[in-house]
């Protein structure tokens, strides 16, 4: 890994080169308990299927990256695609992004995407993304602190975010739960979205349902296309990796190639 400071801050990264020239970078970005680390190879597969460079990082307080202080703002999520993401793509350089966004990281981008009237955005994939608070989810994310206390979730995730464990774990629950929490919403980002994007949801997500796909889709200032599967839970990437490999590699070379292959999914 390498690191990039932003604001002060040291955010752990790595870089995947590009195959062909001319391409926009793919940006990952992170669940709400994961890291660069929690991607596994699934960058490094996108990259050689599209062509495209990759950027994976780990946002503040996870992985490797600086710890941040607790309790995390409620706006947390607001605050890192208004500020932080555009800092972050200054500083690597990166003019021409796809951002590729997982639960949290899909929220950012959505954030990014709508504040900054698409800058140095090329096209979004949002995969189990969250623009407002289902009931469903936050009863998955209260039932998570007995994992967390009695089970075996920390020792999991202190596998990839060392001493930056608890502040990942508490940061996000603690945030989700709040009552404040409640009235979050990100669909006033929607309508200044213009640049193609994909959302990746599966059936049985427990943090989130086809609502979300449909806000988006119905929001979105651009087109949207969507990929519904069953059988995921909340990672796609991992768990039906063939399909999502296959159909975000054909949604990224059709954003650059309008001649590319391309086979309606839902």
């Amino acid at each position: 890994m390498e690191r990039v400071q932003v604001d002060g801050v040291g955010i752990e990264y790595r870089r995947i080169a590009p195959t062909r020239s001319g391409l926009p970078t793919l940006v990952f970005l992170h669940e709400g308990l994961g890291c660069a680390a929690t991607w596994r190879d699934y960058p490094d597969q996108l990259a050689a299927a599209t062509g495209c460079g990759a950027v994976v990082y780990s946002r503040a307080g996870y992985g490797g990256s600086d710890p941040v202080d607790l309790p995390r703002p409620l706006s947390y999520m607001h605050d890192e695609g208004r500020e932080v993401l555009p800092r972050l793509l200054e500083a690597l350089d990166i003019s021409d992004a796809v951002l590729v966004g997982h639960s949290d990281g899909a929220s950012i981008a959505i954030v990014y995407a709508g504040a900054t009237s698409g800058a140095r955005l090329h096209a979004l994939v949002l995969e189990a993304a969250h623009v407002f608070l289902e009931q469903h989810g936050l009863a998955t994310i209260v039932a998570a602190v007995s994992r967390y206390e009695a089970g075996d979730l920390r020792e999991k995730l202190a596998r990839y975010h060392g001493a930056n464990v608890d502040v990942a774990f508490w940061g996000w629950h603690d945030a989700w739960t709040d009552p404040g929490f409640e009235t979050w919403n990100l669909e006033e980002f929607l309508p200044a979205i213009a640049v193609p994007t994909l959302v990746i949801q599966c059936r049985d997500d427990p943090y989130g349902t086809m609502a979300q796909v449909d806000a988006i889709e119905r929001g979105a200032g651009g087109p949207v296309e969507r990929l519904e599967l069953d059988g995921c839970g909340h990672f796609p990437h991992l768990r039906q990796r063939a399909a999502v490999l296959e159909a975000v590699a054909e949604f990224v070379a059709r954003t650059y190639d309008p001649e590319a292959p391309y086979t309606q999914r839902r």
